[in-house]
C-alpha cells in the first residue's frame, strides 16, 4: 500500500470547482484529500472509475509535491485546457487500472464511520 486518503464532503473548494466546470457533482483532490460536492463518500467509493481517477491525482500530488504539482497543473491547464491537460489524461487512463485502489486506503473521519464508510 502506498498511502491513505481522506474525503471531505460538502467541500467549499469542490463547490467552487463545480461552478467553474458547470458540473452538478464534483470530486477534486488537494494533497491526499478528495473534496466532494453534491455527493457523499459512499457514492464516490462505489464508483470505481471516479475513485481511480481521483487516486491518480493523489499519486500526482505525492510525486510532485503540493506546490510543484499545482504549478505544473496550472501551466498545463493554461496551455492545453482541462481535457488535454496531461495530468487529466493520466487520470483518465488510471480509471482502467484495477490495481490502483489497492495502493491506497480510505481513512474515514468519525462521521463517515458512523454512517458506514
Amino acid at each position: 500500500m502506498t498511502g491513505t486518503f481522506h474525503i471531505k464532503e460538502n467541500s467549499f473548494w469542490a463547490k467552487l470547482a463545480a461552478k467553474r466546470m458547470k458540473s452538478y457533482k464534483m470530486a477534486m483532490v488537494l494533497g491526499k484529500t478528495v473534496h466532494l460536492y453534491n455527493t457523499d463518500h459512499r457514492e464516490f467509493l462505489t464508483n470505481k472509475r471516479w475513485l481511480r481517477h481521483e487516486l491518480a491525482h493523489i499519486r500526482q500530488f505525492r510525486q510532485y509535491g503540493w506546490f510543484r504539482f499545482l504549478f505544473l497543473y496550472l501551466v498545463e491547464f493554461i496551455r492545453k485546457g482541462y481535457y488535454m491537460n496531461r495530468f487529466e489524461v493520466e487520470a483518465r487512463e488510471a480509471e482502467q487500472d484495477p490495481f490502483l485502489e489497492d495502493q491506497y486506503a480510505f481513512k474515514p473521519n468519525d462521521g463517515q464511520r458512523e454512517r458506514g464508510a
